[in-house]
């Protein structure tokens, strides 16, 4: 084994192991007496983590230095965000980038990612630079705001390719216990078939024979008129749900025996339904941060129910209350006493991780709401369930 190996050169050289570069990436450069130099390849990756990590305050506490030093001196100029964006989509696989991506947005508050023309030109669309851009629109000048669309508009319609079909077959009917001569494979009934095929069982083959295969039939949902109220909190930690929301909405609108409302709150509360076929332009409405009232949105929610026994009120917040929590519990138990369904999301995402008041989210459970993390298709499939009987 070379603890000391060198890039191979023309003519010969011996090429580091692998294992022991592997450590050294991990470790940073002080290990590097123990495993030898990065190879060419590994030193760009380890540069590029640098870059990144080496920001880190703990690093110092710990008295940890990794191989570059970002302090000015007569060396090269500093690395730009464009330099290490083009380095580490050279240098990584997709999903390493993306981790980077994120943690240089989310943990570091790089804002040149989301705020500067020229690193927008370059970057990939993605979920976190979508939650970057809602947070940082407000600080972008109309130059930077139409490149920051692109990741809107990229990001929105992955997003919708995904949910459409999710909330297509939540509506699409349920099976019936009647038989269907129409034979498709999601139909198969396989315990009739089974039954009525049992006299063809040959056991010394352990084998049944199927002289005829049997099928559900399907019924379509016949649906009264609902409403799905949907009130969503645009504070800062509910980017995600804010997102998912948005695009759910617009999964749901003009579904047949449904009127979908969407309203964005903080202190304020903003009625968005004119925006919900155009998601890209209601995301770029929505501006994060800022205090919150949730009370005063469950009370203009409760101002748009029709048929309270034909209404669904989804409170998607994280229950940090800025206002008036006694208010907020009268609020949600009026709407449950007049037979409204209640729900109190504490996220509405792919990942339904959620961080949340749970005194808050304990007292509107106590008042009757249900209260959960959902993920954009569960939550079609719970309103389709209601529609349905």
């Amino acid at each position: 084994m070379t603890t000391h190996g060198h890039a191979p050169e023309e003519g010969g050289g011996t090429a580091p192991d692998a294992g022991l570069e592997r450590w050294r990436l991990v470790l940073g450069s002080p290990a590097e007496r123990h495993t030898g130099p990065l190879g060419p390849g590994n030193a760009g990756r380890d540069a590029a983590l640098d870059w990144l990590y080496g920001r880190d305050p703990d690093l110092a506490g710990r008295g940890v230095r990794r191989s570059g030093s970002r302090e000015g001196g007569d060396g090269p100029s500093a690395v730009t965000a464009v330099d290490w964006l083009d380095d580490i989509h050279r240098l990584f696989p997709k999903e390493t980038i993306e981790r980077l991506e994120r943690d240089a947005v989310e943990r570091y508050g790089i804002q040149e990612i989301v705020t500067d023309p020229a690193v927008l030109e370059r970057v990939e669309p993605s979920a976190t630079l979508l939650r970057a851009v809602l947070r940082t629109k407000h600080l972008m000048n109309p130059q930077v705001l139409l490149l920051a669309r692109r990741i809107v508009e990229t990001v929105v319609k992955q997003l919708l390719a995904k949910l459409r079909p999710e909330v297509r077959r939540a509506f699409h009917g349920t099976r019936s216990r009647r038989p269907s001569r129409v034979a498709l494979a999601r139909d198969f009934d396989f315990r009739q078939t089974v039954r009525a095929n049992l006299a063809h069982y040959q056991p010394a083959e352990r084998r049944l024979l199927i002289e005829r295969a049997h099928f559900h039939s399907r019924t379509q949902r016949h649906v009264t008129q609902w409403q799905l109220v949907l009130l969503v909190d645009q504070s800062g930690s509910m980017a995600g749900s804010v997102i998912h929301s948005a695009v759910t909405a617009a999964c749901l609108w003009g579904l047949p025996g449904l009127k979908t409302h969407l309203v964005a709150f903080d202190t304020q509360v903003v009625d968005l339904t004119a925006d919900v076929t155009d998601p890209v332009e209601l995301l770029m409405r929505v501006q994060l941060g800022g205090g919150t009232d949730i009370a005063r949105a469950v009370e203009y929610g409760a101002g748009l129910v029709e048929n309270p026994r034909r209404t669904i009120v989804a409170l998607v917040t994280d229950f940090y209350e800025g206002g008036d929590a006694y208010r907020l519990v009268r609020a949600v138990r009026g709407l449950v006493e007049q037979g409204t369904t209640v729900l109190g999301l504490a996220a509405l995402d792919e990942d339904a991780n959620p961080d949340y008041d749970r005194q808050t989210a304990g007292r509107l459970a106590e008042a009757g709401a249900h209260i959960g993390a959902m993920t954009p298709g569960r939550l079609a499939e719970f309103v389709a369930e209601r529609l349905g009987r």
